[in-house]
């Protein structure tokens, strides 16, 4: 490591650090908009209450100590975010702090020794079997929205991927012969998922009816799921799709497309897969992501065992 004699300002550091993720992390567009975003969020923090306007400009990192680090989560908690997003907010600044510290630029890691809150417990939202097939075998308009619908439903369900993942679909990700899509991830991790024989038939469906423009593509790439004007449909239009036939099908829940997402791993578990597999079906990076589908399982069981169970946790012993 070599020190830096120049004492580094608040924003100089900044775009060093963006640089950083950009070219040496080779990191996503979208992940180092997250971490830009949580970056200005904290140096707007430190600008309030500053009389001079170029603060963030002559400032420096070294000035910044844990004391003000305590201060900025707790202006979090008075804004009562919640636990995951104070704790990704404090991830990105840990992450600084660790670039600056290999630079040279700081001595210490203000965030060092700290711990984040511990994350809300929660139920992932998922859709019964029930109303799963209530929600694809209903009936969807054959003409080319309409199948374009059913077959972008069907393949969420089917694969399990990401909303973004998804729209970034193209036509030569789709192997029909070997039924398998390629689909690339989070970190730009690319993976094999299976695909079932109805998602394969609504999307063979689908694209037979596409316009002969919409098959040339755009830029040298030609989208599975199209929107206006024949290009890459936009992950609002899929989510304003899902809402129009969860309420058709007579689903009363509010849901979103990571709710098919759950379903698909929650599906898969109740049938007796193992958390491995589901893994590396949802491109997890690490397997306590998707073991907190293992709650919802439990859950069931114990519902399950309430019902038929001599002496459930109803109190009264069924006769």
């Amino acid at each position: 490591m070599q020190r830096d004699d120049q004492e580094k300002t608040l924003i100089k550091a900044g775009e060093d650090f963006i640089v950083h993720l950009e070219m040496e992390r080779n990191l996503s567009p979208r992940t180092v908009k997250s971490y830009r975003s949580d970056l200005i969020g904290f140096f707007a923090f430190l600008s309030e209450g500053e009389n001079t306007e170029d603060y963030l400009a002559t400032a420096s990192v070294r000035s910044v100590d844990q004391l003000l680090i305590r201060g900025y989560l707790a202006t979090l908690h008075r804004q009562r975010l919640k636990r995951t997003s104070i704790g990704r907010k404090m991830a990105a600044l840990n992450t600084f702090f660790r670039f600056l510290l290999e630079k040279g630029y700081v001595d210490v890691n203000p965030l060092a020794g700290m711990s984040a809150p511990r994350k809300d417990r929660y139920l992932p939202a998922h859709l019964s079997v029930d109303e799963t097939h209530d929600l694809l075998t209903q009936e969807f308009p054959d003409d080319e929205k309409g199948r374009r619908d059913r077959a972008l439903l069907e393949l969420f369900y089917s694969t399990g991927i990401r909303l973004r993942e998804l729209t970034d679909l193209n036509r030569e990700d789709i192997d029909f012969t070997q039924a398998l899509i390629k689909v690339r991830g989070k970190g730009r991790r690319e993976r094999i998922v299976p695909v079932g024989a109805p998602a394969l038939s609504a999307l063979r469906s689908y694209l037979d009816l596409q316009t002969e423009n919409s098959r040339k593509g755009f830029g040298g790439k030609s989208p599975l799921i199209r929107g206006q004007n024949d290009r890459r449909i936009h992950p609002r239009t899929v989510e304003r799709i899902l809402d129009k036939y969860i309420v058709s099908a007579g689903i009363a829940k509010k849901i979103g497309p990571h709710a098919l997402r759950h379903s698909f791993a929650t599906h898969l578990l109740d049938a007796g897969a193992d958390l491995r597999s589901i893994q590396e079906l949802l491109g997890h990076k690490s397997l306590s992501t998707t073991q907190r589908y293992t709650a919802v399982n439990v859950s069931r069981l114990m519902e399950i065992y309430d019902q038929a169970h001599p002496q459930g946790r109803g109190g009264e012993e069924k006769q």
